[in-house]
């Protein structure tokens, strides 16, 4: 197969280690080992301690199949396969789906979700979000279904525009899968990240027996560095699919690493509160930011997740601002392009201790633009 360039990613590599400060980082600040390995129990010391480097189970260690299944209604492991996120992302659409299917994507989107039913040569229509508020309409997503749909693609929390379905629409979306016998892939890697007084949505493998749920340590936890991540679905058979693909891949996961993961499930309040209240907080001081500069034409705060896509007043492209910014300010952000959306658009993160720092550099840079 043939597959574009991830062009977020290129984007990142070419500035995310050498920009003084990452304005666009979708994750949280990565916690350090010692902050991990602090938070362990004796037990889970126990395992660390005594973890064998040789070849891990394919599914994932069972020890650590069991914390997952702690934040599921299914609790059997046969219903978890472990990998890192974007491998489950790319397996799972391969063993989806063919040149004959079509499939459904929310937009604007991470480009994985989208780039891979491209390269299998699946013909791929996109849930458009209006952007006024990034708001969906279910009745849009049924005039996308074709009879050959076979899969619609969520991603709630959303990256980048931090918009969340309510249940009701969950529950629409669901509806219409079921009624067209259709599977639905969630990417719920910003689980729990819940910023606004709202309901949490269920994982979808909880409510819908063709539902496939994706989440990870990389958003929700700030382990990003783990790279672990997990499937979560009542089709078994789908899964099994899944671990022999995986054959040709990783194989097995880290060993370490699924320690690790363990002990952050199993101690998730010690990563999750932090990294909401200081996604609250930025918040905060960017709406008040973005009220004082005309350059901000329009800001949506995020529902949930860690980030927004913030519409720009500006003359030039999104792209050409971003590069201008980061070459004069060392200031890195993510224009729409990165999204392949059109518009004037960059996204923000809220999940760093040094937004403060950086959003006083834009500050003096948009002054003496102004």
């Amino acid at each position: 197969m043939k597959i574009n360039d991830f062009k977020l990613e290129r984007y990142f590599a070419r500035h995310e280690f050498t920009a003084k400060y990452l304005f666009s980082s979708s994750d949280c600040d990565g916690y350090a080992m010692k902050y991990l390995l602090d938070c362990a129990s004796k037990e889970e010391l126990a395992l660390w301690e005594n973890i064998k480097l040789g070849y891990t189970e394919s599914e994932g260690n069972p020890i650590l199949r069991e914390a997952i299944l702690e934040y599921y209604k299914i609790k059997t492991i046969e219903n978890v396969v472990v990998a890192s996120p974007g491998e489950l992302n790319f397996i799972s659409m391969n063993v989806l789906l063919t040149s004959k299917d079509h499939a459904i994507s929310v937009s604007p989107c991470y480009q994985s979700l989208s780039e891979v039913v491209k390269s299998i040569k699946c013909e791929l229509s996109f849930w458009e979000a209006k952007p006024e508020k990034w708001e969906l309409d279910t009745a849009e997503l049924e005039k996308l279904i074709k009879p050959n749909t076979k899969l619609i693609i969520l991603n709630f929390p959303h990256n980048p525009t931090g918009n969340y379905l309510t249940r009701k629409q969950l529950d629409e979306v669901v509806n219409l899968a079921k009624k067209h016998d259709l599977y639905i892939f969630s990417d719920e890697m910003y689980h729990k990240l819940i910023i606004e007084d709202i309901e949490e949505l269920p994982p979808i493998a909880d409510i819908y027996e063709k539902g496939i749920s994706l989440w990870g340590t990389s958003k929700t936890f700030g382990l990003a560095g783990l790279r672990t991540g997990w499937l979560v679905s009542s089709d078994t058979d789908f899964l099994k699919k899944v671990v022999a693909f995986k054959d040709y891949l990783s194989i097995c996961n880290s060993a370490p690493s699924e320690i690790l993961t363990i002990i952050a499930l199993n101690h998730i309040d010690k990563f999750l509160l932090p990294n909401l209240k200081k996604i609250r907080k930025n918040i905060g001081l960017f709406t008040a930011f973005a009220a004082r500069h005309p350059i901000i034409s329009s800001f949506t705060p995020p529902k949930a997740g860690s980030t927004a896509f913030v519409k720009l007043n500006i003359e030039t492209s999104a792209l050409e601002f971003s590069d201008r910014l980061v070459e004069e300010t060392g200031i890195m952000t993510v224009p729409a392009e990165m999204f392949e959306h059109q518009g004037k658009y960059i996204r923000v993160g809220f999940g760093r201790n040094n937004f403060p720092e950086v959003l006083d550099k834009l500050d003096g840079y948009l002054n003496a633009m102004e």
